[in-house]
């Protein structure tokens, strides 16, 4: 059997799991293992030796440690506290708890560092809220998706530890710069709910002014749990830690810290904290396993260096590039897995970015404002369902709300492709 047919039979067998809503990791493994098993030159012990070799990463270990600051954070009452804080700040502006539920996904985003934990959390415990207020189950649920897309790229993020892994980009300055797009993305949408919020009539919260004292007394709790970025950027800037070390050391010790103080932690939520972030873990290192397998294969069969000479010859000019990567990614964010893409494309793009010159970080968030974004695009839209699965809202009616904020990303995501200042200049020597 030729090796073109190999390949046609493999990506068949894939997306047909892909198409029949098989789990991501499933469905790349057979697709890989059918690659191998009608290779005869490799055969399947060759497959179980790269997904291996592909989870054998020493940034990845920073995964399950930042996984499990996030679980522990919720267990602790963390969230709560931030929760409670973020009413204070927010709760004079147009659209109320819409304000409260896009400011707790920034300050969340530095303590979970996951938009599928992040909108689990705020689709449980301020959706029902937002619909006492008046607000729809449509647009509670399309504000708690989007702004769930601000968590991952608030540091310390799952997605750029694996981006910077793949692509050897320093993840401290990745760290850095996420600041910049997290902080731009949550005054955008923001400043747009309160205009859309006017509109549809959703108001304040409260109307009275907060007297210093109310407003200290919803600060001081959030005060400790919001430090931790802080400390972890400070710690790598500062070459104190490795971001790796920073996931390991620190942020699980800090929020078992807090629970502690807070006297919230038990036995039984530990070890339930501990549960919860090996599943979650294993599950993200299943993929990424998987998904390296398939990275391997597209290689050997030089597939990115094929697609990587075709697109500098036809881009012609770095402009329209962006333009041609960010068509590809959105597409391929509707039907695949961010960290399976991660680890599929990211060998395959940066190349070609850096022969047209674009700077790493650049590229970076321009690939990981993709990725967020393709998690709330049907077929696969892994943030949309989690989303409407906890609220109970139609799929359609999610779609049909959430047309302004998929432009206002858009503006945002044509914004990071085209002024790289805001990637670059908080990073440049």
């Amino acid at each position: 059997m030729t090796s073109l047919a190999i390949i046609t039979i493999s990506v068949i067998v894939l997306l047909f799991f892909l198409l029949m809503k098989v789990p991501v990791f499933v469905s790349l493994s057979a697709g890989t293992a059918t690659y191998f098993l009608l290779n005869p030159r490799l055969g399947g012990m060759m497959f179980v030796q790269r997904f291996i070799a592909g989870i054998e990463s020493i940034p990845l270990l920073a995964i399950p440690f930042f996984v499990g600051a996030g679980v522990f954070m919720n267990y602790t009452g963390v969230t709560n506290k931030i929760m409670e804080f973020c009413k204070i700040l927010t709760g004079r502006m147009w659209g109320g708890l819409a304000q409260v539920n896009i400011l707790l996904s920034t300050l969340m985003g530095g303590l979970s560092g996951s938009n599928l934990a992040d909108a689990a959390m705020e689709a449980k415990m301020l959706v029902p809220e937002m619909e006492k207020a008046g607000m729809t189950k449509s647009f509670s649920s399309v504000v708690t998706a989007f702004s769930s897309l601000i968590t991952p790229m608030i540091p310390p993020g799952i997605a750029m530890i694996l981006y910077g892994s793949i692509a050897n980009v320093s993840v401290g300055k990745l760290f850095m710069t996420g600041f910049v797009v997290g902080l731009l993305m949550c005054a955008a949408m923001m400043v747009f709910t309160s205009l859309y919020s006017r509109h549809l009539g959703y108001k304040p919260a409260f109307m009275e002014k907060y007297s210093a004292a109310i407003i200290w007394k919803a600060a001081k709790p959030a005060i400790l749990p919001l430090c931790l970025p802080i400390i972890i950027i400070g710690g790598i800037r500062l070459s104190v830690f490795t971001p790796t070390e920073a996931g390991g050391a620190v942020a699980i010790i800090y929020a078992l810290f807090l629970g502690l103080l807070y006297r919230e932690i038990t036995v039984r939520k530990f070890f339930k904290g501990i549960e919860e972030t090996i599943t979650t873990t294993g599950i993200i290192m299943l993929i990424v396993g998987a998904a390296s397998v398939l990275g391997w294969v597209l290689t050997k069969e030089r597939i990115p260096q094929t697609l990587t000479e075709w697109i500098v010859t036809v881009a012609g000019n770095k402009y329209v590039f962006i333009i041609m990567v960010n068509v590809f990614l959105l597409i391929v964010g509707m039907f695949v897995e961010g960290n399976a893409a991660t680890i599929v494309l990211v060998p395959l793009l940066v190349p070609a970015a850096r022969t047209f010159g674009i700077d790493d970080i650049q590229f970076a968030f321009i690939f990981m404002f993709n990725m967020a974004l393709g998690t709330l695009t049907p077929p696969l839209g892994t943030v949309m369902f989690v989303t409407c699965g906890t609220t109970g809202c139609k799929i359609r009616s999610f779609l049909k709300t959430a047309v302004p904020y998929y432009a206002l990303f858009l503006v945002l995501l044509l914004i990071i492709s085209y002024v790289p200042e805001v990637t670059t200049y908080i990073t440049s020597e």
